[in-house]
């Protein structure tokens, strides 16, 4: 299976979740700021990397994990990589999109916005951590989830 954090920028919310379930990340507290900055790809994307999978790890069960930014058309993006995959003789069951826009709160908005495209990284970064740390534990309950979906 591939299981694909997707969000807005690709680069806050799904890069959380998907270190969470790399186990990079703690699932039973919240993180230092420094302990987010340290998995690598946190507030890294760019523009130019929007609708591109970037795959973070394999899971304890196996599977890809990855990331993938998708900007404001959600159907849009997923539908093609889905529609790409299936071209390539795959089964697009072996998918699993895992929208993490329901844990982005307005700190997170603000903040990423802020960073990533207006460039204040010193403004925005504070801002969408602390916003990141606020919404950290629905963002370990989505992981959760969505480990349950497979290891059952």
């Amino acid at each position: 299976m591939k299981i694909i954090y997707n969000c807005v920028g690709g680069t806050h919310s799904s890069a959380i979740a998907a270190a969470i379930h790399l186990n990079i990340l703690p699932s039973d507290r919240v993180p230092s700021t420094d302990e987010i900055m340290n998995i690598g790809y946190f507030d890294t994307m760019q523009k130019k990397d929007i609708g591109n999978l970037f795959l973070k790890g394999i899971d304890e069960f196996g599977n890809e994990v990855y990331t993938l930014g998708r900007q404001f058309n959600k159907n849009l993006v997923l539908n093609t990589v889905k529609s790409t995959y299936s071209i390539s003789n795959k089964n697009s069951n072996d998918l699993l999109f895992i929208d993490t826009m329901p844990t982005v709160n307005i700190p997170m908005k603000i903040g990423g916005f802020s960073s990533r495209r207006l460039h204040l990284v010193s403004f925005g970064r504070p801002i969408v951590l602390k916003g990141s740390q606020k919404a950290y534990k629905n963002m370990i309950k989505l992981v959760k989830d969505t480990k349950e979906q497979f290891s059952s």
